[in-house]
């Protein structure tokens, strides 16, 4: 395509740096309204690639990206029995954290570099780590505490305590459900009334929904309802596609559209991953995003409105021309649909003393490999059987962030010259200095349409390419082989699917 005069940087206010990350100018507007654009098989590549061009991110999206470093807290009756994934038939009693302190938890991952996390409130053995209504298999059927215990009480006080958003993980799968005949019953689908009641209740809700859904969807809307009700605002909901140990012929056909309302209604700003419509898996647990990562893929809907892929969920292409083209039989939409990156500090989910957390080089692999790819980092921290984050843990987090600081010191480009030319943008650093480090970002709130570009710095010689890439997306960052040293900078985009806005174009010399 003809680049010329397609090439826009943001204003002033764009590129300024808060907490390492770009703000957003405040007169700027998110359309709501396209972030899924209908596809038809009539459609021809073109038609494909301009509908991509124009799909934009919700304002929760765009939120979500700019958090960049997220943590999962995997906690719970798996802890101390050692398990990954549960019976349902634990005895509760086995719940015995005595020693538990989130503001622990919350210190050494705000000093970490972390700005959400996420616990583990019911993992598939359908332990809840409150005292819920509607289930005996949680934290106030054990002794710990006197049965008055309350860890995501706890955990979301102390998140917003150390200034971090609060994310809660419900797995779908419920072994303790199914052990009781709830989960996957075979019950219909019918109108349920949440919150359900029950005795000795004594709320009394602003509101009642009505919404369509099995036994056992019925069972986790009213879950759904306490968590989003009464700990506070929630800002990101986590489901999975894990079954634990149900049997595949048991698999229960979840209420997605009643869930996903429920969680619209009662939390409007939380992000609904990664079985949802906000965010997606990445496709493998290794905390890495493909080379080229794009936010804008084909997707389909099953199962009474999951968002699904319309490729498989690990292809080595979910976004480009080709891939566009390949999925189009089964795409229903061209969705924003970003990647977030799972990975554990350590090789379970859930706490083993006898093992040990990944070291600083693979993190920094990882986190290159993730937020340097177009994808937010979502790194799980477990505690251990003393309701603690292990000491060997909270200096590897920061370490961590050290080590980052030090990849990415200060931006050599802000404040510098900048222009505008077409196909490009050009920073001038007043004077030569050594870049090894590139970072660059479209302003996303206009889709993502970077599909090649080419780094180049100017010497006596001219100009001279120093490193080139694919995509670009809410965050790609370059490392050089070796430093460069220049005064004058350029990026250029050599394809694109639309109008190019950069929001960011920083280039750091590392202190390694």
């Amino acid at each position: 395509m003809d680049l010329s005069r397609r090439v826009l940087l943001t204003s002033a206010a764009a590129v300024a740096m808060t907490a390492g990350l770009p703000a957003l100018p405040a007169t700027a507007t998110t359309d709501t309204d396209r972030s899924r654009i209908p596809v038809g098989p009539a459609d021809t590549e073109a038609d494909l690639v301009r509908k991509a061009s124009q799909v934009r991110p919700t304002a929760r999206q765009l939120s979500w990206q700019a958090l960049e470093r997220t943590a999962f807290v995997h906690f719970g009756v798996n802890t101390f029995t050692g398990l990954e994934w549960g019976t349902g038939d634990e005895d509760p009693d086995v719940f015995q954290p005595t020693g538990l302190d989130t503001d622990q938890w919350a210190r050494a991952l705000r000093d970490g570099g972390f700005r959400l996390a996420i616990l583990t409130v019911k993992h598939h053995d359908g332990f809840v780590l409150y005292p819920s209504r509607y289930t005996d298999h949680t934290v106030a059927s054990s002794s710990w505490r006197d049965g008055h215990g309350d860890v995501l009480r706890s955990f979301a006080d102390s998140m917003r305590r150390y200034g971090l958003k609060v994310g809660v993980y419900l797995s779908p799968a419920d072994e303790n459900q199914y052990l009781h005949g709830v989960y996957a019953n075979g019950s219909a689908r019918r109108e349920r009334t949440v919150p359900t009641l029950v005795d000795g209740d004594d709320r009394t809700p602003d509101r009642f929904l009505t919404l369509d859904a099995t036994d056992y969807g019925a069972h986790m809307l009213n879950t759904l309802y306490e968590v989003l009700t009464e700990y506070g605002p929630v800002d990101e909901v986590w489901f999975d596609g894990a079954q634990g140990h149900i049997p595949p012929d048991k698999v229960e056909d979840y209420d997605w559209d009643s869930w996903y309302t429920l969680v619209r209604t009662l939390a409007p700003a939380a992000a609904i991953a990664v079985t949802g419509p906000d965010l997606r898996w990445v496709g493998n647990e290794g905390g890495l995003a493909r080379e080229d990562e794009w936010s804008v893929i084909p997707v389909k809907e099953n199962q009474y409105g999951r968002t699904d892929w319309a490729l498989s969920y690990d292809t080595a292409d979910e976004g480009s021309r080709a891939a566009l083209v390949a999925a189009r039989p089964r795409t229903d939409y061209l969705q924003w649909w970003p990647a977030e990156c799972d990975v554990s500090i350590r090789d379970g989910w859930f706490y083993h003393p006898d093992q040990l957390p990944k070291s600083v080089d693979e993190l920094t692999e990882i986190y290159f490999g993730s937020v340097g790819r177009n994808a937010v980092l979502l790194l799980n921290v477990p505690p251990d059987t003393d309701g603690l984050l292990h000491a060997t843990d909270v200096t590897r987090l920061r370490e961590f962030r050290d080590r980052v600081d030090r990849e990415l010191p200060r931006d050599l480009a802000r404040g510098a010259r900048r222009s505008v030319t077409p196909g490009g943008v050009t920073v001038d650093l007043g004077r030569e200095l050594e870049v090894d480090r590139v970072r660059l970002a479209e302003d996303i709130r206009y889709g993502q349409q970077v599909e090649g570009f080419v780094v180049e710095a100017s010497t006596d010689a001219g100009w001279s390419e120093v490193v080139s890439a694919g995509t670009v997306g809410g965050s790609r960052i370059l490392r050089l082989a070796e430093p460069v040293r220049a005064r004058r900078w350029r990026v250029r985009v050599t394809a694109a699917r639309g109008t190019v806005r950069f929001a960011e174009f920083a280039l750091f010399r590392s202190s390694l």
